[in-house]
């Protein structure tokens, strides 16, 4: 279960939010921008149960702590908060990144220095920054009501006019790793071919890459957890991420894509014998989609999505939470270029936002 905010680390029973989570058999992650994170409250929440961090760390923030005004000026950043729960043990660590048309070109740098660290740094998700051009091209409804989006979503322009799509991280991610290759992923809501969540696991010792797990391999892993635990898996431990060998080598025996992987480990202990004695470790690199707009207005979601949010009894998609609470729906959009939508159509779309989304949810741990 994650615990975001705000920052949750600022609220003072953070610690026994945490224990409460745990104790009712969850697994408590903490996302955060890292800074309200001491050693002596890290100790008190790993006491208390927290399984992972998810620290957003990136150059929209603006934050105190940086070292200069680029993603790559944060690597040092996100190295400090690596090592710092790697010191204290058993906690899973990952990144977040929203990326932009302009921090695009520094997607390779993040990947290099998370790929030399793969056993603290276990996972890094680069979220695509929401729809640049929504404020300029829709009218929007709520209700049935045309309202403006202006007093809800401030227009930065540190997004930039480029509308980016997972396939353009892909392409960095693979400027600096070839092999990578994504195991698994979620769709849209309205356009089933849109990769929403793209998700890709890396096998390696170090900077060194022997391949990404393949689908088969996610996918057993994925019901057998299912099966026994009614629950999927998400944020295993470190302890778990550590065993690469026995995944490739088991699985390699009937699977084409684990073989693979057991083959060029074989092939580069020949050149280095100290690989045999070193772990292979499992490192995800995740790339989201938000949101996005079909040309006649629809909204593009993630189906089944993993970051839902309970507000007052039902589950919402978290990143429109803000709609339902201040509209008590769902807003809707239409091209500006479609003003001629009659009265009664618009009161037809005010009454299709109202309806609960059509979104099956599964239980994430």
């Amino acid at each position: 279960m994650s615990v975001a905010g705000g920052d949750p680390l600022v609220h003072p029973q953070i610690v026994e939010i945490t224990r409460m989570i745990a104790e009712g058999g969850w697994k408590p992650i903490i996302n955060t921008n890292g800074l309200a994170l001491t050693r002596s409250l890290l100790k008190d929440l790993k006491r208390a149960g927290v399984v992972g961090f998810t620290f957003h760390i990136d150059t929209s923030q603006k934050r105190s702590d940086a070292t200069g005004p680029t993603e790559r000026d944060l690597i040092q950043l996100r190295h400090k908060f690596a090592e710092m729960l790697a010191e204290e043990g058993g906690i899973s660590c990952s990144f977040n990144q929203t990326v932009n048309a302009e921090t695009l070109k520094d997607i390779p740098e993040v990947v290099r220095w998370a790929t030399k660290y793969p056993e603290i740094v276990h996972t890094v998700v680069f979220i695509l920054y929401r729809e640049p051009q929504m404020l300029g091209q829709f009218n929007y409804y709520a209700n049935g009501k045309k309202i403006h989006l202006d007093t809800m979503y401030e227009d930065t322009g540190w997004g930039g006019a480029k509308i980016l799509k997972a396939n353009d991280v892909v392409a960095k991610i693979r400027e600096v790793d070839p092999l990578y290759e994504p195991s698994a992923y979620i769709n849209g809501t309205v356009d089933p071919d849109s990769m929403k969540w793209l998700l890709g696991v890396r096998a390696a010792t170090g900077s060194k890459t022997f391949g990404y797990v393949s689908p088969r391999f996610m996918e057993v892993i994925q019901n057998v957890y299912h099966l026994f635990k009614d629950k999927w898996v998400s944020y295993s431990a470190p302890q778990g991420l550590n065993k690469g060998k026995p995944a490739a080598f088991v699985f390699g025996l009937f699977d084409k894509g684990m073989r693979k992987i057991a083959k060029r480990y074989m092939g580069a202990t020949l050149t280095d014998p100290s690989l045999l004695f070193k772990k292979m470790h499992l490192q995800t690199f995740t790339v989201i989609q938000p949101i996005d707009f079909m040309p006649d207005g629809r909204m593009n979601m993630c189906d089944s999505c993993p970051d839902m949010t309970v507000y007052k009894g039902k589950m919402y998609w978290s990143c429109r939470l803000e709609e339902i609470k201040r509209y008590g729906a769902f807003i809707t959009a239409a091209p500006k270029d479609a003003e001629e939508l009659s009265e009664k159509q618009n009161e037809a779309l005010g009454r299709r936002i109202t309806e609960k989304p059509s979104i099956e949810t599964n239980t994430m741990v």
